[in-house]
């Protein structure tokens, strides 16, 4: 992953812990304050939301514990490859795009960027400029040519 994505992950992470923990454990704490604990539904959803806020952080941990960053330096534009930019014309629709292909956990369609393990990622992979890649998506046969590869 990029040291961008990577200090985004570490960030949430510090978030998670720092701020959403202590707040998680005072809403217990106030739903325990309201009595009988076999009947309070508050207490219940407190409990929960504890629940879903440890695994998002053991996960984050485990994300962050296996990332490896990639050293931009070490990267060439002379082939598709992660981190590379990818401008693209649809040969069928002739219809242009960019993707920056990412990391999994950098994955974002908004920003255009897909996870290298999405099946236009995989059939773009050393892939060079002016190569047309044939790729199965779910709707059928896309026929995408390189235009252009840069780094981001």
């Amino acid at each position: 992953m990029s040291q961008e994505g990577y200090d985004k992950l570490v960030a949430q992470l510090h978030q998670l812990e720092a701020i959403e923990r202590p707040k998680a454990s005072a809403a217990i704490a106030e739903a325990a304050d309201k009595g009988d604990l076999s009947e309070n539904s508050e207490y219940d959803t407190a409990k929960e939301a504890q629940v879903h806020l440890e695994n998002k952080i053991n996960e984050l941990k485990m994300t962050i514990g296996q990332a490896k960053i990639v050293d931009m330096s070490r990267l060439s534009t002379d082939e598709v490859q992660i981190m590379s930019k990818v401008e693209m014309t649809n040969m069928i629709t002739k219809k242009k795009m960019t993707y920056t292909i990412v990391s999994e956990s950098e994955a974002n369609l908004k920003e255009n960027k897909i996870s290298i393990h999405t099946p236009i990622a995989q059939g773009l992979l050393n892939k060079k400029v002016g190569d047309v890649a044939e790729i199965e998506v779910p709707r059928g046969m896309l026929k995408l040519r390189i235009d252009n590869i840069t780094l981001e």
